[in-house]
Parts: C-alpha cells; structure tokens; sequence
C-alpha cells in the first residue's frame, strides 16, 4: 500500500471522480486538493505533473518514491497503489 495519495481535482471533472470511486473501491485513502477552492496550488500541480489537466494523482511509496498520474489512467495506478 502506499504511504499517501493525493490528487489533484476540479469541480468538473468526471475523470477526477472516477479516479476518487477507484481508491475507494481498492480502499486506498486520499487527500484531494481541489484546485477551484486552492487556485494558489495550480503552480504545484503543474509543476508535479508537467500537464495543464486533472485529475494529478500523486502515489507516494513507503520508500519515499513518488509517481505521477495524469487523468484516469488505471494501467499506471492500478501498479501505483498496490
């Protein structure tokens, strides 16, 4: 399991829900940053991700490693998570 998650959404977006229901299917707890209530962390999302899109899934491992999702790509997180 992963030692934290975060993800980084909008409103609007239904990739960024899929994205929330997956974990919680898999019962992985996250901390989402929703980026129309914290405008000022788009800067990190960015920078993080190299994408002007969301969701950014950020999977930290016990080992302090991270990954970087961009968008609802289970072939990338499925392996992240588990």
């Amino acid at each position: 399991m992963p030692k934290n998650v975060t993800i980084f959404t909008t409103d609007r977006c239904g990739y960024c829900h899929m994205v929330k229901k997956y974990l919680g299917i898999k019962g992985v707890s996250y901390e989402e940053v929703n980026l129309d209530q914290e405008p000022n962390r788009q800067a990190e999302a960015l920078s993080l991700s190299g994408a002007l899109t969301v969701p950014v899934t950020v999977v930290t491992k016990s080992d302090d490693s991270r990954e970087v999702i961009v968008g609802y790509n289970l072939s990338k997180l499925a392996p992240a998570i588990s």
